[in-house]
């Protein structure tokens, strides 16, 4: 066994066992365990918990693999990701927090007082989580093939087993202690690779500043400046200044991840788990400062990957690598047909340019960034081991709150909340485990024959939640008057629009022969891409659930002293029945 194999046999195998233990310590006893972790989590814990629960294999894989190419226009990801936790931190966490209830739909059920509601909340809920955890297991899969070298189906296998134990097992109190440990794993494996070709690149061991000092070869340049003319020469878009389509479709984009982050019912679970609404404002800032860990360091590991990436390919301008001295992570990648070469000029050196009729280079996963990153750089082992580490912590802490947001929909939702209202704690506590072990089964398959997507599952979870669940929030805990109907009314336009506009473009579930218009620019509505579409179908949300209001259907009375009451100072909430 050769030494990088080892050292990522330990990194991994070594942090799942840690997982596992504190599974097993941390175990479920009652719903109110399995639901909310009852209640207990401290505010810095559940910080903690939140920022690995959103930090997805999106955020460590792809994110700055986007921005690597993106450059500029990749800001969006920054911006929208992280603004949604300003949004969630002021209008939403504190009131659903003192409301006091389990779970999103659950809310919804007694803020509109409609049964109706209830069930397509968890209907827009099951879609958009089922959609975003596709891409954690496949995630989960694609590191497993890489690293541990094994068939992809057995490397996703791995991943839900994993899950499935310490999800199953501990509920939110067992997620809550592991996404701790996960968060600790992910942001070492993400920032010491960082500080490492930091380091190498410009002398500052600090990736935030690097990204902006002058280059270490004493020549004085900057390390932006340098980017931008490795990148013009190329023929690709300045690097610092290059926008995502038109500025419309960058702030649609941005908008549409900000309300998507505020309306994603994973997250918002989460504030349910501290004892207070206090401590409920504070879980979100200490959030916002753990993400921001990763967060402010992807834009340095996105700069200096493209730069290692083009210096290896051409060491120096005129002088392209020959194909047969190509490093030996570059040999690694193609194995996972994530990396391709095709010489088509016959003079077996790789020329990589923006023309795709001279580029050889002819796929580059932006994925691959973030995991080739240190072996771009010639680091060592153990610290290329650390990232397939952090990876696997990205994309299971996600995945396992996801799968809690859905069983609890179903479980105490659906079977407890409308159907099976007798239901026993100790069933519901069963109810709930079985679904989450169907949810996994479900992922796992979807993972495994993904139905020709993978990239778009996360930017269409987030358009989903964003088109759905967050106007109905807002207008439930701001509105006195939007009534159970025009809210449902509103939930089913908004997911309506934002689907038909995606599946029309992308084609259904992104088969793409089912395509209506085409995923081409010149179809978008005012420009507008259909992975930004959230937004739109945010604001048909609302406008439809206020056109049914004005046109009479107001909320009762007794709805709109819970708005009063849960706008008050204090900590607890008067419980309105919805049944």
């Amino acid at each position: 066994m050769d030494e990088l194999k080892l050292y990522t046999y330990i990194a991994v195998f070594g942090s799942f066992a840690l997982y596992f233990a504190i599974a097993w310590w941390a175990r479920a006893a009652s719903t109110s365990d399995f639901y909310v972790a009852s209640g207990h989590v401290g505010p810095v814990q559940n910080g903690m918990a939140i920022a690995a629960d959103w930090m997805s294999a999106a955020s460590f894989i792809s994110m700055a693999g986007l921005i690597a190419f993106l450059g500029y226009g990749g800001s969006v990801f920054l911006m929208g990701w992280t603004g949604g936790y300003v949004l969630l931190a002021t209008l939403l966490a504190p009131y659903m927090r003192k409301h006091g209830k389990f779970t999103v739909p659950e809310f919804i059920a007694d803020r509109f007082m409609s049964r109706t509601a209830r069930i397509v909340a968890v209907i827009c809920l099951i879609i958009a989580s089922l959609t975003y955890i596709i891409g954690q297991m496949k995630g989960v899969g694609v590191a497993f093939s890489r690293f541990l070298e094994v068939d992809y189906g057995v490397g996703l296998g791995i991943g839900m087993i994993v899950v499935w134990f310490y999800a199953v097992l501990g509920g939110m109190k067992g997620i809550t202690y592991t996404q701790i440990a996960q968060y600790c794993v992910l942001i070492f494996a993400y920032t010491v690779p960082a500080i490492f070709i930091s380091l190498q690149l410009t002398g500052n061991p600090i990736p935030q500043l690097g990204l902006g000092s002058t280059l270490a070869d004493g020549s004085g340049t900057y390390l932006l400046d340098k980017l931008d003319q490795v990148v013009t020469d190329l023929g690709f878009d300045q690097y610092t200044t290059a926008n995502m389509e038109n500025r419309l479709d960058m702030f649609a984009y941005t908008l549409s991840l900000m309300i998507g982050t505020a309306g994603l019912p994973h997250v918002i679970m989460r504030f349910f788990t501290v004892p207070s609404v206090k401590a409920a404002r504070s879980s979100a800032g200490y959030a916002l400062v753990f993400i921001a860990l990763l967060y402010t360091v992807a834009p340095a590991v996105g700069a200096m990957a493209r730069l290692n990436l083009s210096f290896t390919i051409e060491p120096e301008a005129g002088q392209h690598i020959e194909y047969e001295q190509r490093p030996q992570w570059f040999k690694d990648w193609e194995t996972t047909g994530l990396l391709q070469f095709e010489d088509k000029n016959g003079d077996g050196r790789i020329q990589y340019h923006a023309d795709e009729a001279t580029n050889e280079l002819v796929k580059v996963d932006r994925d691959i960034m973030v995991l080739a990153n240190p072996a771009i750089a010639n680091l060592p082992n153990w610290v290329i081991a650390l990232v397939a580490a952090g990876g696997l912590a990205a994309a299971l802490s996600t995945a396992a709150g996801l799968l809690l947001a859905i069983s609890s929909s179903v479980s105490h939702d659906l079977m407890k909340g409308l159907f099976f209202t007798s239901l026993s704690e100790k069933r519901e506590l069963l109810a709930g485990r079985i679904t989450m072990t169907l949810s996994i089964l479900l992922a796992g398959y979807l993972g495994l024959n993904p139905p020709g997507f993978a990239a778009g599952t996360v930017a269409l979870a987030f358009g989903l939640a964003a088109s759905s669940i967050f106007p109905a929030l807002m207008m439930g805990i701001f509105s006195k008057t939007i009534s159970g109907k025009a809210a449902v009314s509103g939930m089913c336009a908004g997911i309506s629009v934002t689907l038909l506009y995606v599946f029309q473009h992308k084609g259904i579930m992104f088969i793409s022969s089912t395509s209506f218009l085409g995923d081409m620019p010149e179809n978008w509505f005012f420009g507008i891409s259909p992975n930004a579409f959230g937004a739109v179908g945010a604001l048909v949300n609302f406008s439809v659930a206020m056109v049914i209001t004005a046109l009479g259907s107001k909320a009762p009375e007794q709805a709109r002293m819970m708005v009063d009451n849960m706008r008050q100072p204090g900590n607890t909430s008067q419980q309105v029945s919805s049944h």
